[in-house]
């Protein structure tokens, strides 16, 4: 197993600072250290502002900060809210008040929100202070964090490589350092992906858990908002502060009676688990796969049944691409007519091939939606979570806008290299994506962990176990890395 280089502080050479050692804490050693009124929340934001100025320039996370807004609310946070003042990021594709929120677009460089979204309210509310927007590309379209308004996001593992996307930016700043929570959105792997490619934990929500708006189709079920972490516990932490009912989001759901950051705290091993290194549909990396065997593997030699079922995923492909079209065109008609120019092309891709559906091809997408979940429901009545790699490629380079080929078989459009993520979108299920080990070369690899409707708890429970049987949580935060350095930290 490799050993992250850190700072040289880390590795002894000069005094730690105090500045280090804040950036050193999980989010839940900040938030307790807040509570007992250790340190104040000014210190987090200073120190936390202090990493982006020293990391920033290797990778562009943080494209956006607001300084001023976040030390106002780090002097208004309450040691007895539940974040009790922990900075975080927020990704640029959800508005902050007085905030320039920009999605990535060249058509919004300029905006400036005056309401924040309701997800960020109740963030704020929970005693979260934001510290500034993490980078995405153009309105989360494609796996790849770039855009004309800020660049491109490197990773930090190895900075001539991408962070995937589109919360790259949220995912990348977690493994530098730069914050300890990080808000992410998914539609077909955005948050899982990144999470995967940066060493770091992203949880995609059933739909409704985390109350988000208001929105263009706020009936939608595809898109989520989510929480990021260095670790499942602290991502628990953040969804804690998400969840709960709204009226301006009509499928929010109420807040469990019980705490996610307590169920992480309670690691439980699954009983039975399913494994697919394919779900049966997709081109593989051999070594990624290689991987997801052995971290398997390590579940089965601890007592865990391991079985190779897996549900039918075949029509999952065509819908998918069906009702993602569907949405693209639907939300983003007006823009498309006005100021098509201003668009890149993977987002005309999408509103063209959404106005061009007929409601067979719609309701024949539905349809098959509809027997994926019941197949996954009737699979978890004899298993406790499904698992499958979070990613069907490692981390490659940043110039590569999206991978058209995996295994020789070869790609026809810039979704299908994450087919293994955007599969499981279509069920609704909660998953947790996780690191589960490194390639050769050290580029991170995660899994997806995939539980039962609506079940946050018993999955983030479980994923707590797999990261301590594991052991990878504490690989993060580093400095970011060449290639020459990672090839060193890998040996």
């Amino acid at each position: 197993m490799m050993r992250c280089e850190r700072s040289k502080s880390e590795r002894g050479e000069v005094p730690v600072t105090p500045s280090e050692e804040l950036i050193g804490l999980t989010a839940r050693e900040a938030v307790s250290r807040l509570k007992r009124r250790e340190i104040h929340p000014r210190e987090l934001v200073a120190a936390a502002l202090a990493r982006i100025a020293e990391t920033d320039p290797a990778i562009n996370a943080m494209p956006t900060l607001c300084p001023e807004r976040a030390l106002a609310a780090a002097e208004r946070a309450s040691p007895d809210a539940l974040l009790a003042g922990l900075p975080f990021a927020v990704k640029d594709l959800t508005d902050v008040a007085g905030v320039r929120s920009t999605q990535g677009s060249p058509v919004f460089a300029n905006n400036i929100p005056d309401r924040s979204d309701l997800m960020v309210e109740r963030i704020e509310a929970h005693g979260g202070v934001v510290l500034g927007k993490s980078n995405t590309p153009e309105f989360g379209a494609g796996a790849n964090t770039f855009n004309e308004v800020f660049g491109e996001t490197r990773n930090p593992w190895n900075t001539a490589l991408t962070c995937a996307g589109s919360s790259g930016g949220s995912a990348a700043a977690l493994a530098a350092g730069q914050v300890w929570l990080a808000t992410g959105s998914d539609l077909g792997g955005s948050l899982r992906t990144p999470a995967s490619f940066c060493g770091v934990v992203g949880i995609r929500p059933s739909p409704g858990r985390v109350a988000s708006g208001p929105a263009a189709l706020p009936f939608g079920t595809l898109a989520v908002e989510g929480p990021m972490g260095r670790n499942v516990g602290d991502a628990a932490l953040l969804l804690d502060a998400m969840v709960g009912e709204h009226p301006e989001d009509p499928l929010s759901l109420a807040a469990p009676a019980g705490s996610y950051r307590a169920q992480a705290e309670r690691p439980a091993l699954p009983r039975r688990v399913g494994f697919s290194p394919d779900l049966g549909i997709c081109p593989m990396e051999p070594e990624v796969v290689e991987i997801a065997r052995r971290a398997v593997a390590r579940l089965a030699r601890e007592g865990v049944d391991v079985t190779d079922a897996c549900p039918d995923f075949s029509e999952a492909p065509a819908a998918f691409k069906t009702l993602r079209a569907l949405g693209f065109s639907t939300s983003m008609k007006e823009l498309y007519d006005n100021r098509r120019g201003e668009l890149k092309p993977d987002v005309i891709w999408n509103i063209e091939h959404g106005m061009k559906l007929d409601a067979a091809v719609i309701g024949e997408a539905e349809r098959a939606r509809g027997r994926l979940y019941y197949r996954l429901v009737a699979f978890f009545r004899d298993h406790d979570f499904l698992i499958c790699p979070a990613a069907q490629v490692a981390p490659f380079p940043v110039e590569t806008r999206w991978i058209r080929e995996i295994a020789g078989v070869p790609l026809d459009n810039y979704v299908e290299w994450i087919r293994i993520t955007y599969a499981v979108t279509l069920t609704s299920l909660p998953v947790v994506a996780l690191p589960c080990g490194v390639t050769a070369d050290g580029r991170p690899v995660g899994l997806q962990l995939i539980g039962r409707p609506r079940g946050e708890a018993a999955l983030i429970a479980a994923a707590a176990a797999l990261e301590s049987l594991w052991g990878l949580a504490t690989q993060v935060p580093i400095l970011p890395r060449t290639a020459a350095k990672t090839a060193r930290a890998a040996r």
